[in-house]
């Protein structure tokens, strides 16, 4: 890890909420591509899903979604259920930032995209009763559209578009497949 990206971690978990922008900026960044340091803050990132500020859990929801790319041994998947956790926050900003962020975990191998799959469609039957149940679904459409277009894996469209028919408000189902129109 280079200095100035060790720099950045450092201000990542920073109360300075300026600091703390500008250091998730950078290492979002820097962690769109795979990167050799995964490991050194893999355990820290997974901690801060629990974090008492839900800034650090929203932050490293998105980090190790982004991590997940840098994880030749697979240790995203002993760690998905602590991520998909943070999908029911009690801090709605911070549930949607992380599955606004997840799809990304199923671009990384088949194995990860299941556990994906598989993780998501239960959130998806179980929100129902949420009181923001038609975004959390939405987010959830709209990050598997941004799966398929990554890997392009019929499978994912197919779930999406069976998931979009059980809903029985036709508002909703209308705005959910408006996601696969264009795909």
């Amino acid at each position: 890890m280079d200095q100035i990206i060790q720099t950045h971690w450092q201000n990542l978990w920073s109360t300075d909420r300026q600091l703390q922008n500008e250091a998730y900026y950078a290492i979002i960044e820097a962690t769109d591509r795979p990167v050799d340091w995964a490991y050194q803050v893999w355990d820290e990132v997974v901690d801060n899903l629990t974090h008492k500020d839900n800034h650090n859990r929203s932050i490293a929801a998105q980090v190790l979604c982004n991590l997940a790319k840098s994880d030749p041994d697979g240790r995203i998947m002993d760690d998905f259920d602590a991520l998909l956790a943070v999908t029911r926050d009690d801090r709605f900003v911070t549930a949607r930032h992380c599955l606004q962020a997840l799809w990304k975990v199923g671009v990384v191998g088949d194995q990860q995209r299941q556990r994906l799959l598989d993780g998501l469609e239960a959130r998806f039957q179980a929100c129902s009763a949420e009181k923001n149940c038609t975004l959390i679904r939405y987010d959830i459409i709209q990050g598997l559209g941004h799966l398929y277009d990554a890997v392009e894996d019929e499978t994912v469209k197919s779930k999406a578009l069976a998931w979009i028919d059980t809903e029985e408000d036709l508002k909703y189902r209308k705005k959910y497949a408006s996601v696969w129109k264009a795909r």
